[in-house]
């Protein structure tokens, strides 16, 4: 790979020279803008996004763009290459660096790597091939099986043509959780009543669940697994970041205190305590040698309370949407990205777990949905060491961007009572 800057390069020449791209509009994305700000003065990080969100176009360090159609791949990459035109016209020294928000943008990057390096962009993500084979959980638990790392009872149905129009719902225990094999087309598909994850229940429900999945134009596969037993706080989270070796460079982790209960957002951590657990790591470096991994990865993980065992359910190729938590553990996580990438720079080992919990919820909505009496003690304690808990409020920004990152934290409290208060803990459905 091409690297445009030296490994010596100081910290007021890369904010100088250094125009990151970013494709999307979440909690991520304004993660890179605040964390570039932070490390380097990058004044200005050009977003592309298919909606206004207030909390990105509001903000003095974004020149935030709206263009239709960047969740096609062949609109993005004409998109990012009339910028790059745009970049090199107005400064032939300007270094592009492109960065994705979730799963979709991490497959089409690194899909359109050469077409992006030859217009003169950065992109921080493993080739396609390996990108492909390991998002795919039935290849990811074959991993998982070579390398001795426990994952859930698991079971794969095809949705494609040749799967079945039934499945043996009779046969199967109960809870499931259900789950697509390849998110990213499954975060495309138009399937009634979608959820990102579906708690199954009954023999009845998977078999409604199967059907109207079957008739979508989702045709990769659905993959059911045992529940495993446990809240909120049995889940682990695990962001590593490695070099062109696949060796482990820097991680931190932690316990997911509380999640969104939202169905279409169900997964994503809201709360997360720092935590060190060595398994974990452990397991997480086996499987990033042995991949040849490099850059950020993000590892999902629960506790499974009958034995004692860490679960491993999924590894996203890319920095996740709370990698935020990194920097609160110590190392600012928008720096590995331009240490390794753009600058060539040996990245020392570090393991970022400074007391931190990162939060994008208020306390009230932790004290009223965490069971656990003896984490929401420890979590507020750590809340109150840390210094900026939550990633979208930054001091420096304009009035109008904290005002509605203001807004979106305080509207977690409806949200949190239609999803998760109203239904008794339950998934709305």
């Amino acid at each position: 790979m091409n690297r445009p800057l030296s490994p010596d390069t100081d910290t007021a020449e890369i904010g100088r020279r250094l125009q990151p791209v970013v494709v999307g509009g979440d909690i991520l994305a304004y993660s890179y803008v605040r964390e570039l700000h932070r490390a380097y003065g990058v004044k200005r990080t050009i977003v592309l996004a298919t909606q206004d969100i207030k909390m990105l176009s509001t903000s003095r360090f974004t020149d935030y763009r709206l263009i239709e159609g960047i969740h096609e791949a062949e609109n993005l990459y004409a998109a990012l290459e009339a910028v790059a035109a745009e970049q090199h016209a107005a400064d032939p020294d300007r270094v592009l660096l492109v960065l994705g928000c979730d799963d979709c943008h991490a497959r089409m990057l690194s899909g359109g790597k050469e077409r992006l390096e030859a217009a003169g962009f950065v992109v921080p993500y493993i080739d396609f091939p390996l990108l492909d084979d390991i998002t795919q959980k039935r290849r990811f638990y074959e991993l998982c099986d070579e390398l001795s790392i426990p994952y859930p009872r698991t079971w794969y149905f095809d949705c494609g043509p040749n799967g079945p129009d039934k499945l043996p719902v009779d046969e199967l225990p109960y809870p499931l959780i259900a789950k697509p094999s390849n998110s990213a087309q499954f975060q495309a598909a138009t399937i009634e009543g979608w959820r990102k994850i579906y708690e199954i229940e009954s023999a009845e429900e998977l078999a409604q669940v199967w059907d109207t999945i079957r008739v979508s134009d989702y045709d990769n596969e659905l993959v059911l697994q045992d529940f495993i037993p446990g809240g909120d706080d049995a889940i682990r989270t695990l962001t590593t970041f490695s070099d062109a070796t696949g060796d482990m460079r820097v991680v931190s982790g932690g316990v997911v205190c509380l999640q969104d209960h939202d169905p279409t957002a169900l997964g994503n951590p809201v709360c997360i305590m720092g935590e060190r657990e060595e398994v974990i790591i452990e397991h997480a470096q086996r499987f990033l040698k042995h991949t040849g991994y490099r850059g950020f990865a993000n590892f999902d993980i629960k506790v499974d309370e009958r034995d004692g065992s860490f679960r491993f359910f999924e590894v996203n190729t890319r920095a996740g949407r709370n990698t935020y938590y990194l920097s609160l553990g110590g190392v600012n996580f928008a720096t590995l990205i331009v240490g390794e990438f753009v600058c060539g720079r040996e990245i020392p080992y570090r393991e970022a777990y400074d007391r931190f919990a990162y939060s994008c919820v208020p306390r009230y909505v932790l004290r009223r949905s965490m069971e656990n009496p003896e984490r929401l003690a420890q979590v507020e304690a750590a809340l109150g060491a840390t210094a900026e808990p939550y990633p979208l409020h930054y001091a420096p920004d304009s009035f109008m961007h904290n005002l509605w990152a203001r807004i979106m934290f305080l509207n977690q409290i409806p949200k949190f009572k239609r999803f998760h208060w109203d239904t008794g803990g339950k998934q709305l459905k």
